[in-house]
């Protein structure tokens, strides 16, 4: 097999998956008698990425495997073919997930003291939800506090092959230029948002934090039969002034 017809097999194999399919699962599409080498295989995809430069749609290798993406810059244009708003999140949440990120493994009670607030019971779930963070331990300490670290999941997200990728703390001088790395746009609350927020705060709200809130999170969007749209994400907010990130 030459490897034009195996870069056709494996561009389509990899569009109609929609997720990212690792080398091995790529070859063992093969029959047994034609199976490419590991070798073949990945050399295959550096050509057709090589093929995607200068184009709408990249080829990248991230944690899970290789797939087939909208470039970034055109992840804006492209999402206009969604009604939904993108998903948003609050400034607290970037300070909490970059802290399991640089400093895992990492205890919520570790994270709430550097941050020296509270985390709401809202952020912790988002970051379950959406499979970024898991539990991978308990610190042998009284009451053996969950030791949190950040999952395959994340790196794909932010299409990472591994945490070695994050930018260095030293290239950052705080959680905004973090958001920016990560590809988060952290924007301000809006004027309807803040009264929102007063209003909940007033009603009693006392997480002691601010929760999922309005910045956009531009999304390493992935390409099969069509691009999956973003979710929106749920709303939180506290009385409590919110410091920086230590």
């Amino acid at each position: 097999m030459n490897e034009l017809e195996m870069k056709h097999l494996l561009e389509a194999a990899l569009l109609a998956a929609g997720r990212p399919v690792t080398t091995q699962q790529l070859a063992e599409l093969y029959d047994e008698r034609e199976r490419p080498s590991d070798e073949q295989v990945i050399g295959a995809l550096q050509a057709l990425a090589e093929d995607y430069q200068g184009r709408g749609l990249e080829l990248l290798e991230v944690a899970s495997g290789w797939r087939i993406q909208v470039r970034t810059q055109c992840v804006d244009f492209v999402s206009r073919l969604w009604q939904e708003r993108p998903s948003r999140y609050s400034r607290a949440l970037l300070e909490t997930l970059a802290l399991i990120a640089y400093r895992q493994p990492i205890t919520r009670g570790e994270i709430e003291e550097i941050r020296g607030v509270a985390i709401s019971s809202s952020i912790m779930r988002t970051l379950h939800d959406r499979n970024w963070i898991r539990v991978v331990g308990h610190r042998e300490v009284p009451g053996r506090p969950e030791v949190l670290a950040t999952t395959r999941e994340f790196l794909d997200y932010f299409g990472l092959k591994a945490l070695d990728q994050l930018p260095t703390l030293a290239e950052l001088k705080d959680v905004e230029t973090v958001g920016v790395q990560l590809e988060f746009n952290t924007t301000e609350l809006s004027a309807d948002d803040e009264a929102t927020a007063n209003t909940q705060a007033a009603a009693g709200d006392s997480d002691g934090d601010v929760g999922v809130g309005t910045s956009t999170a531009s999304e390493q969007t992935n390409t099969s039969t069509e691009v999956e749209a973003t979710n929106e994400m749920e709303t939180e907010s506290s009385d409590e002034p919110e410091p920086a990130a230590q």
